[in-house]
């Protein structure tokens, strides 16, 4: 899928122009300078290095993993929970409002996907009687905000002038709300706002200040963690595993908590994760297999951090399959970024892209040693992965498969010619080629192959749909920015966003990294935005490009989580991959 072609740039500046390929893949700049090669002396060749330290987590402590709740007794368990469950959503089916807090807990505890029938069901009730009538309006900022949210979240097209009664000259007052939980819920329903919603960007900054002032008072420990926890990150920017993981233990010291919810919830818990170690120990054989870690001691081995990504982008347990391959998809990419990043000259990345264009192994022919392992690896496995989809589902994808590293291969080219002249983009320039350099349209593209059954039809659709992966992937590239660019720089890399507005506009780097935030949550809008206008996508595609970029989020939030395997990162894999949740009644 030729990504380029049907590219609309991500407008900051609309005077810059777009950057391109010529034929011979000779970068051609905004201002018609052609930047020559540079050149680099088989004779003498300096290569860079990441300074990498191995992988804390072995081959053997993977395939040793083993949990006991795949055993029949937690199956019948978990079934006789669910049943009771439905019985308490029919109690309470002539009280709207416990029935969207019911909804909203069973999301937050990871268990609402068992559901989704019923969800739907409520929540078009709820929409039909609450927006259609006459009678539709409310005074209670919780029950509005939580019902906007749900609502929105379920793809109902609801109005931000359900919040009318609630702002005042588009001016939150202070005095109407100092009902806590009404806060909590107008600031997390604030982050679903589209592109030109001012009502609920000024409920976003309010809500923001007067949260920010009460934590500052708040003597209550449970309160304040929630409103540190939401303000750290909202709930709709979260991946929801590692919130549902931190939900149970929140939910546990609750007052008024239902033993039967949060049962439920650890022992679905715990199934799950021992599916996703089925799946971990399949991803880790092969990436033994391939020998990458081995020959190709350069690179990242992150087989542990690839895989955690997917988790995030797709956790239900019928998603194995797309787990397992994008866990590969990951690897690959990381392997073939260090390639361009780090350890390739300039003539090898020439050679190495033109030998990914022709995708062929008669292309091999002319590459160095470590390459031919690198391409045989990529080839070998992708090739694999449309067959499956042509034995599988009657489709052959290979070519948009191939067409997806063409282009991310050559956006490396980019910034490696940048490098090596010392070209300083300009931050237009720069995220025009720097949202494809992130990965992001190679795994959502393999993804679309991998969670559906497209047809050649379906490849064009999606194609005409690009909204929802670029946005996806400029999320991603600005939280991996914020969190890497320093480590990167040290190495020696191309100016990353941060660097780029700042020689753009002479702005410190505190300023920077203030307006690339903004520029994320901008991004969000086009991203929500995105998704009402391309509700013909499949609805499971839609939901992992936007876990795409809540990982990013996630992985980059304190540092580089994925490069250099940070405590926080650490911390989640074992949280959500090798420790099951106590069962033990607290």
């Amino acid at each position: 899928m030729a990504l380029y072609k049907f590219l609309t740039p991500f407008t900051i500046n609309p005077s810059i122009k777009r950057v391109y390929f010529d034929q011979n893949s000779s970068i051609i700049c905004p201002t018609a300078k052609v930047i020559s090669d540079a050149k680099v002396s088989n004779q003498n060749i300096t290569r860079r290095s990441g300074n990498y330290k191995p992988p804390i987590w072995k081959y053997e402590y993977i395939q040793a993993l083993n949990s006991e709740f795949k055993e029949e007794l937690y199956v019948e368990r978990f079934n006789e929970l669910k049943e009771k469950i439905g019985v308490l959503m029919n109690q309470i089916k002539d009280d709207p409002l416990k029935r969207l807090k019911l909804i909203d807990t069973l999301q937050r505890l990871g268990i609402s996907y068992h559901f989704e029938n019923e969800i739907k069901d409520v929540l078009k009730r709820i929409y039909e009687k609450r927006f259609k009538s006459d009678d539709s309006e409310k005074n209670n900022l919780y029950a509005i905000s939580l019902e906007f949210r749900l609502l929105r979240q379920h793809g109902f097209d609801v109005s931000q002038d359900v919040f009318n009664n609630f702002e005042e000259t588009k001016n939150f007052s202070t005095g109407l709300y100092q009902d806590l939980n009404g806060m909590v819920s107008l600031y997390e329903a604030s982050f679903l706002c589209k592109e030109g919603e001012n009502i609920l960007e000024a409920a976003k900054h309010f809500t923001i200040n007067y949260l920010e002032k009460y934590t500052r008072s708040c003597k209550d420990e449970y309160e304040a963690s929630i409103i540190r926890h939401a303000l750290e990150l909202p709930l709709h920017w979260r991946i929801s595993r590692l919130e549902a993981r931190w939900f149970i233990d929140i939910y546990q010291r609750k007052v008024d908590m239902n033993p039967i919810l949060l049962e439920i919830a650890k022992l679905d818990f715990n199934r799950v994760q021992s599916i996703h170690q089925e799946d971990l120990k399949y991803a880790s054989r092969w990436w033994s297999s391939i020998g990458f870690s081995e020959k190709l001691s350069f690179a990242r081995d992150r087989l542990m951090e690839c895989f955690f990504w997917t988790v995030g982008f797709g956790f239900e347990p019928q998603l194995s399959y797309f787990r397992r391959m994008v866990t590969k998809v990951n690897a690959l990419i990381t392997t073939i970024d260090d390639v361009y990043d780090v350890y390739g000259t300039l003539d090898e990345l020439e050679l190495f892209t033109d030998a990914i264009e022709r995708w062929n192994v008669d292309a091999m022919d002319q590459l160095p040693d470590y390459m031919k392992i690198c391409f045989f690896g990529l080839y070998n496995s992708i090739n694999e992965m449309a067959f499956d989809a042509l034995r599988d589902k009657g489709t052959n994808v290979i070519h948009d498969l191939k067409k997806t590293w063409v282009d991310l291969c050559k956006s490396y080219m980019f910034e490696a010619k940048w490098y090596h002249t010392d070209y300083k983009p300009t931050l237009e320039e720069y995220l025009d080629n720097a949202w494809i350099s992130i990965g992001g349209p190679v795994i959502l593209v393999h993804a679309y192959v991998f969670v559906t059954s497209p047809m050649l039809q379906d490849m064009e659709s999606l194609e005409a749909h690009i909204d929802i992966i670029r946005c996806s992937s400029i999320i991603l590239r600005l939280a991996d920015d914020l969190g890497t660019s320093t480590n990167e720089l040290e190495r020696g890399d191309v100016p990353k966003s941060i660097q780029c507005y700042m020689n753009d506009t002479g702005a410190s780097e505190n300023n920077a990294r203030e307006h690339i935030k903004n520029l994320i949550d901008e991004t969000w809008k086009k991203l929500n935005t995105a998704e009402v206008k391309n509700s013909i996508l499949p609805h499971v595609f839609i939901q992992i490009a936007k876990n795409l970029a809540r990982m990013g989020q996630c992985m980059y939030q304190y540092g580089d989580g994925h490069g250099i395997g940070r405590q926080e990162i650490n911390d989640g894999v074992m949280s959500l991959l090798i420790q099951p949740i106590s069962m033990q009644p607290i």
